[in-house]
């Protein structure tokens, strides 16, 4: 399969743990990816150098408005296949009546806002029938959260889901898949050492979703075995 007909994917926050590997799975299964990172170098960059041209770097700043409309105009001209982002920030255990308003503005901007701002820029590269994701979690679920903890994470992800809702209903026409992606818990810097899952096992089993639900339109709520994630 030449360069120019294959699927084409851009992965957005790449740099390390699930996006990174998102990446990888992408490349290994002959996607040709374009892979996002806040920093040069770094683990994304050295796999770049291995897989020879099937996995572009770019750099953003996901928060930053005029780093993003910089990325849309190097991509014209590209037509992707996938459109994935991948980005998320945990500011620790903090009872949300000690939570400042600083801490509160950083993860919503980052976790809710930021990633709806990416689709709505970069949506127009999507090909016909493609696929927009999102990393979402179960801790975005309302009607799961009966555990106490990790408030601003948890409404982070619901705002970010009942944004991604707001997002479909608006687009309703487009025939694009629309997916939050629940990947379960994992070890990465978020999701801390003790996590009973790696990325490595985590992600053959999402891009099978996303290969699956590819060419069905509407959103879903899906976990990594595809199975839906009540709102």
């Amino acid at each position: 399969m030449s360069a120019t007909t294959k699927r084409q994917a851009l992965v957005v926050g790449a740099s390390r743990g699930l996006g990174l590997a998102l990446a990888h799975e992408l490349v290994r299964r002959d996607w040709q990816v374009i892979a996002t990172t806040r920093q040069e170098g770094g683990e994304l960059l050295a796999a770049a150098g291995v897989w020879a041209g099937q996995l572009e770097v770019e750099t953003l700043e996901m928060t930053s408005s005029e780093q993003l409309q910089s990325l849309r105009q190097r991509l014209t001209g590209r037509r992707l296949d996938l459109l994935f982002v991948n980005a998320a920030i945990d500011r620790g255990d903090l009872p949300i009546d000690r939570v400042p308003v600083g801490m509160f503005t950083e993860v919503m901007v980052t976790n809710a806002l930021s990633p709806l701002r990416v689709l709505e820029c970069l949506r127009t590269l999507l090909a016909p029938g493609g696929t927009v994701a999102v990393m979402s979690s179960e801790q975005g679920s309302v009607s799961l959260n009966t555990e106490d903890g990790y408030d601003l994470y948890k409404s982070s992800k619901a705002a970010l889901n009942q944004l991604m809702r707001s997002y479909a209903t608006r687009h309703a026409g487009d025939g694009h898949t629309t997916l939050l992606i629940d990947p379960g818990h994992n070890r990465t810097r978020l999701g801390g050492p003790d996590a009973p899952l790696s990325p490595q096992e985590t992600i053959p089993a999402v891009v099978d979703v996303l290969e699956a639900q590819a060419g069905a339109p509407g959103l879903r709520f899906l976990d990594r075995h595809g199975e839906t994630v009540p709102w």
